[in-house]
C-alpha cells in the first residue's frame, strides 16, 4: 500500500498537500446486486462474469473519466507496462490490468493540491501541473504502440479500433492557473480537454464543497466566471466535481455547453458534502450534463475506522501538527510515519454493492443518458469487490441484471461523456490545436 499513499503525498509535495482525495468515516453498506449464476471467468480479469456478459463488455467502448494514475508516472516504484496488484502496492491501473478489465482509456488527471492563494504558491502549482502534463505525454510517447493521446471525441473510436488505449487529459483543480486564465490555453495545446475549477478548499475561482470555513464567493468568483468562458471558447468540458452546490449551479447557468461531474456520488444514498442532492442532479441532467459515479469509500457511505487506526492518527497529529507548515525534513519524516500507519492500520473500505447503489440511484433519477463512471482510480477509489480495473466487467453484469440494455450501457461507459465532448467542440471559438506525440 505504500506506493498508493506516497503518490498522494507526491501529488501535492511542492505545496505540502496530502492527497487527491481525503478520508471520511462510517459503517458498512448493504448488498443489492444478486449473484449471477453459471458464471464463467472473464479472461484475465479479477472476477467472474458469464461468457455472454464478458463478450458484451469486450465490444463496448469502456472509459473512465477520472484516472489519477499519472501521480505514479515519475515514481521509480511504478511501471505502467507491468501488471501490479492492489494487494501488493495499492495501485489500480496499469496497461495489463486495463486490457484484462476491458478499460479502453479515459481522462488521465493533472491534479494539483490546493495551497495558499499567493503568487509564489501559484508559480509552484503551475510548475507541478506542467510536470504532470509532461508525464502524461511522456507515457503516451514511451508506449506509443499501446496507447495514444486523444484530442477530439472522434479520436476515441479510432484509437480503440487500432487496439490502443485512449489518453484524454483533465485538470482537477484550476489552482495552478493562478490569476491568468489565458494559461489554460497552454494546457489545452498540451492536450487538456476537461477542467474543474476547485478541489478540497475554496480557491481563486470558486467555492469548494468541502471547505470547512464555509463559502467565500457564493459560487463562482468573477475570475471563475472568466475560467468558464475560456473553457467554452477552447472547447473543453467543464467539471463540477468537488465544487459547492452553488458553484455547480453557476457553472450550469454560465456555461454554453453541459457540464460533467467526473467523479461524484449522490446524496440520495449517502448525504455527504462531496455528493450532490437530487435537485442538483436533475439540474445537471436537465441541462444535458452527466454525473460519473465514483468508487471512493468515504463518499459512498459512513465508515467507522478501527480504534487502533483512530488512536494512531491522533498520535501522528499530536507529534507532527499541521502539514502545511512543515519544513522539508519534517515532511519526509511525516511521510514515512504516515505510510507505516497506513500499512499497519488500513482505512475501512466500502463495497461494490454500495457503489452500484449510487449508480443505480442516479440512473433511476435521471436515466442512462446522464450517468457514467469515474471511479477515482489511483486517487482513493476502489472498494471491496472492485479493487482495481480488472473488475470492470462486473459493472456491466450488474447493469444488465438491473435491466439496462446494451445501448444504455454503451452510453454509460462512454457515449454520454463523448457527447459532452462533441458539444464542447461545437462551441469552440479558439483556433488553437494540439500537436501529437513525437514517436
Amino acid at each position: 500500500m505504500k506506493l498508493r499513499f506516497m503518490a498522494g503525498l507526491l501529488a501535492g509535495a511542492s505545496l505540502f498537500g496530502l492527497a487527491a482525495c481525503q478520508e471520511h468515516h462510517g459503517e458498512n453498506g448493504s448488498q443489492i446486486i444478486p449473484q449471477a449464476e453459471a458464471q464463467t471467468p472473464s479472461q484475465g480479469t479479477g472476477m467472474s462474469v458469464p461468457t455472454d456478459v464478458s463478450e458484451l463488455h469486450d465490444r463496448l467502448l469502456v472509459m473512465d473519466t477520472h484516472l489519477d494514475t499519472p501521480a505514479y508516472f515519475h515514481s521509480k516504484d511504478y511501471n505502467f507496462s507491468e501488471r501490479q496488484t492492489f494487494e501488493e502496492d495499492g495501485t489500480h491501473v496499469d496497461l495489463p490490468r486495463m486490457k484484462a478489465g476491458g478499460l479502453d482509456g479515459g481522462f488521465w488527471v493533472i491534479f494539483t493540491a490546493q495551497g495558499p492563494l499567493d503568487e509564489a504558491s501559484y508559480d509552484a502549482a503551475r510548475n507541478s501541473a506542467m510536470l504532470r502534463q509532461m508525464a502524461i505525454r511522456e507515457m503516451a510517447a514511451k508506449y506509443s504502440d499501446e496507447v495514444e493521446l486523444a484530442f477530439t471525441a472522434d479520436d476515441a473510436e479510432r484509437i480503440a479500433g487500432e487496439g490502443k488505449r485512449i489518453v484524454y487529459q483533465s485538470m482537477e483543480n484550476s489552482y495552478p492557473l493562478g490569476t491568468d486564465v489565458s494559461l489554460l490555453e497552454t494546457f489545452y495545446i498540451g492536450g487538456l480537454r476537461m477542467v474543474g475549477p476547485v478541489h478540497f478548499r475554496n480557491n481563486q475561482f470558486a467555492d469548494s464543497a468541502t471547505d470547512v470555513t464555509g463559502e467565500k464567493f457564493g459560487g463562482l468568483s468573477p475570475l471563475g466566471e472568466k475560467l468558464v468562458t475560456k473553457a467554452n471558447d477552447l472547447g473543453m468540458i467543464l467539471d463540477g466535481s468537488h465544487a459547492a452546490d452553488e458553484t455547480v449551479y453557476d457553472m450550469i447557468e454560465l456555461s454554453r455547453t453541459p457540464i460533467i461531474l467526473s467523479h461524484t456520488g449522490v446524496d440520495g444514498v449517502y448525504e455527504h458534502y462531496r455528493n450532490i442532492p437530487d435537485e442538483l442532479l436533475k439540474a445537471v441532467a436537465d441541462d444535458g450534463g452527466v454525473i460519473q459515479i465514483n468508487a471512493y469509500s468515504g463518499y459512498l457511505e459512513a465508515l467507522e475506522p478501527s480504534p487502533e487506526r483512530t488512536e494512531a492518527l491522533e498520535k501522528l497529529d499530536a507529534e507532527f501538527g499541521d502539514t502545511a507548515n512543515m519544513d522539508e525534513e519534517t515532511m519526509a519524516r511525516y511521510r514515512e510515519a504516515r505510510m507505516q500507519l497506513e500499512e499497519d492500520f488500513p482505512a475501512p473500505r466500502s463495497t461494490f454493492e454500495k457503489f452500484m447503489e449510487h449508480m443505480l440511484y442516479a440512473l433511476e433519477m435521471v436515466g442512462p443518458e446522464h450517468v457514467g463512471m469515474g471511479a477515482d482510480w489511483d486517487g482513493g477509489g476502489g472498494v471491496d469487490g472492485m479493487s482495481d480495473v480488472t473488475f470492470l466487467p462486473k459493472v456491466t453484469a450488474a447493469l444488465l441484471e438491473a435491466g439496462y440494455t446494451e445501448e444504455d450501457i454503451a452510453n454509460i461507459w462512454s457515449g454520454n461523456m463523448l457527447r459532452l465532448l462533441r458539444e464542447a467542440e461545437a462551441e469552440k471559438t479558439s483556433e488553437l490545436g494540439s500537436p501529437s506525440v513525437l514517436n
